[in-house]
């Protein structure tokens, strides 16, 4: 018999979204409230390019991109709590197919 663990795959994904989603939640807080787009940099007169109320919009998305992040992240720690640590499965023989 072999083990198999189960739990593992969604607690490390749920990880990888909690990450994520406060990554990129703290850019969207940064560009709502301090940053600007780097065509300001280049552009003769700020905001000619791109408007004020698009790059809220953008940094809107951001934060709630990342905020649903968050939230699959706990879902994920949520189900993996309904699911066993460990599988047993027998081993099969090396010489078959399936």
């Amino acid at each position: 018999m072999e083990n198999i663990k189960v739990r593992g795959l969604p607690v490390i994904s749920g990880w990888i979204f909690i990450f994520w989603g406060i990554v990129v939640s703290l850019k969207g807080f940064y560009d709502a409230f301090w940053g600007e787009p780097e065509a300001n940099i280049y552009s003769p007169k700020k905001w000619e390019f791109i408007s004020q109320q698009q790059w809220l919009t953008w940094s809107g998305f951001e934060i709630t991109f990342g905020l649903a992040c968050v939230g699959v992240a706990f879902l994920l720690f949520a189900y993996s709590k309904r699911l066993p640590e460990y599988i047993e499965r027998e081993i099969k023989d090396k010489n078959t197919v399936l």
